[in-house]
């Protein structure tokens, strides 16, 4: 078992990018919108592996360094880009209501990713703020949406 002590260290990350994932899926869960805490955590769960996994590979590379074509970036932009087809599939258009519905949900996933691959990236306080903070947006700044106020009618 020559990785464990390795899988540890990056088990740690995942289990921090899960733990700050659920807080966030937690809020839309309490709020009834369709993607709540499981999809947080998966979502938050998967970007930080993706992450720990590419810096693994990295990592142990074992040849010679020049010919390593890596590129951490890479990474980040797949993920960011997976996830947002992800939430580009909770957005519709409420022809009842004539309005967009989901973008605050799918930006909430977007979001999840982002603080997951900090904490992969052994960024914890960072993670956290930025946990904090969107925590923040989401729940006292709901007060400012102006989606969930009926539209004001015309004059009979």
């Amino acid at each position: 078992m020559p990785h464990l002590a390795g899988d540890l260290d990056l088990l740690l990350r995942v289990l921090v990018a899960a733990a700050l994932s659920a807080a966030m899926g937690w809020e839309r869960e309490r709020g009834k919108h369709s993607a709540g805490l499981r999809t947080h955590m998966l979502v938050g769960i998967a970007a930080a592996l993706y992450v720990v996994l590419g810096n693994a590979l990295v990592a142990g590379y074992e040849g010679p360094l020049a010919s390593l074509r890596a590129d951490p970036i890479r990474i980040i932009q797949g993920v960011s880009l997976g996830i947002g087809f992800l939430g580009g599939g909770v957005i519709f258009i409420s022809r009842a209501e004539d309005r967009v519905k989901g973008l605050t949900t799918a930006a909430s996933i977007w979001a999840t990713a982002a603080v997951a691959m900090a904490a992969a990236l052994q960024h914890y306080v960072l993670a956290t703020a930025a946990t904090l903070l969107i925590l923040l947006v989401l729940r006292v700044f709901a007060v400012f949406d102006t989606a969930d106020r009926p539209p004001p009618h015309a004059a009979d």
